[in-house]
């Protein structure tokens, strides 16, 4: 989606050479117009881009999911809330009380179940790829690890997975709106059937624990609500990951001597991971909120009733955060990242996310130590979205399995 913008106009935002290169941008913004006017079709926004406002706007309670704070305060009472019960749509007490549920099943402990499962289909998927060569590492082994991640702890059959993927990348691309509204409608449909399904043959799958789950008091997930969280967990949880495993594994074959601490220390992927969600964030900006009244941060008036929304990829280049923050430095220990969002609405998956990452990540390298790029770094394209950052492919040689 191209943007109007006012100001620095000599950095594009969400279009042209923004895709490829947005840090540059992202540098300018924070230097000179920290806080940014932007002209979205829908009206007014304004983007947030130093890490301190970042962080505090996170927990700003003036800064609401409310879409009604837009409207006039006459029409507010009369108009729906958010289109669905989405916890992340959600201020409190809704969504405090959405979370609680949630958490009760999605528990540290279940995640990590799943790595053994992540383990195994990470094998496989390498074990199948050619020794000689091009493949094209997003859609061979990038999507397809979190895809059979996420369905596996929803409890999706396996014959419906590649659909699942698929669905998931229309949502947040900045596809036509009627492809969206056709996808969103089948992905609806499809999880409202699972549900039943689940209701009447529940496993140890996560969708069958949400289904059981219930408070002392009595109250549980309405069946609105159970599409609600799986259609969340979904975008949340495939497409933060899918991103993960791909801008990593391009941060480590464009950046040798990183690659070389790594395989001398396997150990280090843990904190490799988590330079890569600040070096090259899968999440680039946050959904939007929306003034529930005037708020200022960096000098700048925001009047209540606008959309806002953060960047967290600025964020976490910010200089005035952490030093040499353009260079990537897979040991650096950077407390605080924004990485996940922060406050109540911090992503419910990140756990996961990192262990899918580390799992692929750490065992592509491994297991195939000659791997290369097939192509020249410029050549790569990205996903033209204003959410998330990723590769729309990543052809590579895979080279000799060490296995």
């Amino acid at each position: 989606m191209a943007l109007t913008t006012t100001g620095t106009e000599r950095h594009d935002l969400f279009s042209g050479a923004f895709w490829t290169d947005p840090y540059p941008a992202y540098a300018a913004l924070r230097a000179e117009e920290p806080v940014r006017r932007l002209e979205l079709p829908d009206g007014p926004a304004w983007l947030l881009t130093r890490y301190a406002d970042v962080r505090e706007a996170h927990v700003d309670p003036r800064i609401s999911k409310d879409w009604r704070y837009t409207l006039p305060a006459e029409q507010r009472a009369d108009s729906p809330a958010a289109p669905t019960p989405m916890m992340i749509l959600m201020d409190p007490p809704d969504h405090t009380r959405l979370r609680k549920l949630v958490s009760r099943s999605f528990t540290v402990r279940r995640v990590a179940d799943l790595e053994p499962r992540i383990t195994e289909t990470t094998d496989e998927l390498l074990a199948a790829m050619p020794a000689e060569g091009t493949v094209e590492l997003m859609r061979e082994f990038g999507f397809l690890v979190p895809t059979f991640t996420i369905c596996e702890l929803l409890g999706v059959p396996a014959e419906d997975r590649e659909m699942f993927g698929t669905w998931s990348s229309t949502l947040v691309d900045d596809s036509p709106g009627e492809d969206k509204g056709a996808v969103m409608g089948k992905l609806n449909g499809y999880l409202s059937e699972l549900i039943a399904r689940k209701r009447v043959e529940p496993d140890d799958a996560l969708l069958s624990s949400l289904i059981a789950v219930q408070e002392e008091d009595g109250d549980r997930l309405s069946d609105d609500e159970l599409v609600a969280m799986a259609f969340l967990l979904l975008l949340a949880g495939h497409e933060t990951t899918v991103n993960l495993i791909g801008n990593g594994t391009l941060a480590l074959l464009t950046h040798p001597e990183q690659r070389a601490l790594l395989d001398a220390d396997p150990s280090l992927i843990t904190s490799a991971v988590d330079e890569f969600l600040r070096f090259s964030s899968p999440v680039s900006q946050t959904p939007m909120r929306f003034t529930a009244e005037e708020v200022t941060y960096s000098g700048v008036t925001i009047p209540a009733g606008q959309m806002v929304f953060f960047s967290l990829a600025s964020a976490n280049r910010d200089p005035d955060w952490i030093s040499d923050a353009d260079r990537l430095d897979i040991t650096r220990d950077a407390p605080g990242g924004m990485f996940f969002g922060h406050g109540i609405h911090f992503c419910l998956g990140a756990q996961l996310a990192r262990l899918e990452a580390r799992v692929a990540i750490g065992r592509l390298f491994a297991q195939r130590p000659d791997l290369a790029l097939a192509v020249d770094p410029s050549e790569l394209t990205y996903r033209e979205s204003t959410l998330v950052r990723g590769l729309t492919s990543l052809p590579v040689k895979m080279g000799a399995s060490r296995l």
